[in-house]
């Protein structure tokens, strides 16, 4: 296909009075789709319904350790789901705290925690008159969303394939003691679906930060979300890293079981060092007796073990996997040699990530929902809602079924046809 470019300026015109009739016809089906948020489907919901028969009015409710589940305590979690968690998570259970359904729920009474009270005994960020945090960006809105809620600067660093730019984290974090916390998705990362090179990890272990109370906020959720078997993402363990730069209290790293389970009744978790622990917990306990100990039995019951888990998450993949392809093809059929777009390929997760050209992205987003599909907001992927060049779109294949979502993808396509011709032509 000719770049569009490349095209004499009739060339375009003409290109885009076809798109746009093309445009009136999808207009017309009348669609009602949803792409705007990585939820998963029906399909794989269904897949651990055998979790609600895993505990019953009958069933013995007592752990290995004799703690009754359905009464108070446990304010850490029953032992046998931080063996489960500690597996999925790849740390010592001794290192995890099990909490409610939510991760998000987690990192935002970490940050509460931090502004009102202080991390080991330091001022409370509340009482400095500057706190800021590190946003690699392209990232998560609701990480950002946090943040943002406490009046925290956001600093955006610039992602790659390998992670965040290391030297602009290094040089940061050293030099300025208001800068407190790093978001981080290592793996799979949300947009993008990148996973964080062995030297990023140890050049984060090996951080050596102005402030004294600087942690990185090390969000795991996709840590065991693999689409194939035999092209799989791995990252080093970071909690293991930290303590071998001798930096143990460096990292806070969350996970959840949300789009393992059920969405809103998993089990979340927070692996941190011991002296990380102690500090949360001091202040856990005047918040919680505990959490949900029912639902903590419950996962084990229908995993097991960690191998029960990853037979499950093959499952997840067999049905998610070939939405994924079907999008990446559909955008490779319809933009490959245009010059108006690139999209990431990732072997996990749950989202690909779309450039269009500079300053046609919140268009495109218009664009789609006139025609009946709603996408994540253009610009959510930045602090602030702000994208510098315009360019960034989260697409999220795993909610639509398989036949809508190629609709989607078709109009997808189509839309950033249009906008990017539109803006050729208002260029010339």
């Amino acid at each position: 296909m000719t770049p569009y470019a490349e095209m004499t300026k009739d060339e375009m015109k003409r290109a885009l009075d076809e798109l746009l009739v093309e445009y009136d016809r999808f207009q017309n089906l009348g669609l009602n789709l949803d792409m705007s948020r990585g939820k998963p489907c029906k399909e794989q919901l269904d897949l651990s319904m055998g979790m609600m028969d895993a505990l019953y009015s009958g069933a013995d409710m007592t752990c290995e350790d004799g703690t009754d589940c359905r009464n108070y305590g446990g304010l850490t979690g029953i032992r046998e789901a931080k063996i489960l968690i500690g597996d999925m998570m790849e740390n010592n259970p001794d290192n995890i705290i099990i909490y409610g359904n939510s991760s998000l729920n987690v990192m935002y009474d970490t940050i509460s925690r931090a502004m009102t009270h202080g991390i080991l005994g330091h001022t409370p960020w509340c009482k400095l008159d500057h706190v800021k945090f590190l946003c690699p960006s392209p990232g998560y809105d609701r990480h950002f969303k946090i943040t943002e809620y406490f009046g925290i600067e956001m600093i955006p660093v610039e992602m790659s394939p390998t992670g965040p730019d290391m030297d602009t984290v290094e040089k940061l974090v050293s030099e300025d003691e208001a800068i407190k916390g790093i978001w981080c998705v290592p793996k799979y990362s949300n947009p993008q679906g990148y996973s964080y090179s062995d030297e990023t990890v140890r050049r984060f272990a090996r951080l050596k930060p102005a402030a004294a109370d600087f942690r990185i906020f090390w969000d795991n959720a996709y840590c065991v979300h693999h689409l194939y078997d035999d092209h799989q993402d791995h990252i080093i363990e970071i909690l293991a890293e930290c303590k071998r730069a001798g930096n143990a209290d460096l990292v806070y790293k969350f996970a959840s079981t949300s789009k393992i389970t059920f969405p809103g009744s998993g089990i979340a978790s927070l692996a941190a060092s011991l002296n990380n622990l102690e500090d949360i917990k001091a202040q856990l306990q005047n918040q919680t007796i505990g959490h949900d100990k029912v639902n903590q039995l419950r996962h084990v019951r229908f995993f097991k073990d960690i191998h029960g888990m990853c037979e499950h998450m093959r499952k997840h993949a067999d049905v998610i996997r070939p939405k994924f392809e079907a999008v990446e093809e559909i955008f490779e059929r319809e933009l490959k040699g245009l010059g108006i777009g690139e999209w990431t390929k990732p072997n996990g997760g749950y989202f690909i990530s779309f450039e269009t050209l500079p300053g046609c992205a919140k268009e495109v987003v218009a664009y789609a929902m006139k025609a009946g599909v709603k996408m994540t907001g253009a610009g959510a992927t930045w602090p602030y809602g702000r994208d510098p060049k315009d360019s960034n779109i989260r697409v999220a294949p795993t909610y639509p079924s398989l036949a809508d979502l190629k609709t989607a993808a078709e109009l997808f396509t189509l839309c950033v046809k249009i906008v990017s011709l539109q803006k050729l032509l208002g260029e010339e």
